[in-house]
């Protein structure tokens, strides 16, 4: 029987998105005490580069930033991510807030703010992306029972190694995200894989071929080159 998933705080990454180093230093040590992994960068194209090399599990974007503003990292973010967006301004204008809540931010935040209050809106942000229950989930005709360790397709049992379950298991969890590679290996930890040797590379083949999921035009498990993989929310038609 799998483990049950640690609490979104034990091992939630954040990305915070601000040009203001001493807010980005005093959120990285606020939110570290509540469990959450941060990484800060003071650019927008910076903070794009990370999005895009390692997804984090939910970004803190600030509106004004330099070059870039927030509106529009939130734009580009939404046009290949689902992934929690909450936003900081230094202006209370409802406009902005409308416009942001437009664009798919999740939340937004007024500066200034009580840290405590931001970390609650992450707790909640981040639990309304979570499923209603790990013990099963249902992807259009694709079924996982996590406690039976059973995979069944258009109602048919599909027979996976241990390796195989726990690579598929991942990639459920956060479907609708890209998971990166290093992501895999810390959540299957107990799987024996090698990150050089392109074993996770091969495993996510074995499962296509098992599910009949054509890598070309993919219906569950999508390829993003250089990064990882994702597990499609929604099958073509």
């Amino acid at each position: 029987m799998p483990a049950r998933s640690q609490p979104l705080s034990a091992r939630a990454r954040v990305l915070v998105i601000d040009d203001d180093e001493r807010l980005n230093h005093l959120l990285t040590e606020y939110l570290a005490r509540f469990g959450f992994t941060v990484c800060t960068v003071n650019r927008p194209e910076a903070g794009l580069e990370t999005l895009e090399a390692d997804p984090p599990d939910l970004v803190i974007l600030d509106v004004m930033l330099p070059g870039m503003d927030g509106l529009t990292v939130c734009r580009q973010i939404r046009r290949t991510s689902r992934l929690p967006i909450i936003m900081l301004t230094a202006r209370g204008d409802l406009a902005d807030r409308v416009i942001g809540l437009d664009l798919g931010a999740d939340d937004y935040l007024a500066k200034p703010f009580e840290p405590r209050e931001l970390v609650a809106r992450v707790h909640a942000v981040l639990r309304r992306g979570q499923p209603p229950s790990l013990d099963q989930v249902s992807v259009g005709d694709l079924t996982i029972d996590f406690p039976a360790r059973c995979v069944q397709l258009h109602g048919q049992t599909i027979p996976l190694t241990t390796a195989e379950f726990e690579l598929l298991a991942v990639l459920i969890r956060h479907r609708g995200r890209v998971v990166t590679r290093n992501r895999i290996l810390e959540e299957t930890h107990d799987v024996d894989l090698d990150p050089y040797d392109r074993s996770i590379d091969v495993l996510v083949s074995r499962v296509r071929q098992k599910l009949g999921d054509d890598p070309t035009h993919p219906t569950f498990i999508r390829t993003v080159r250089r990064v990882g993989y994702c597990f499609m929310v929604k099958r073509r038609a």
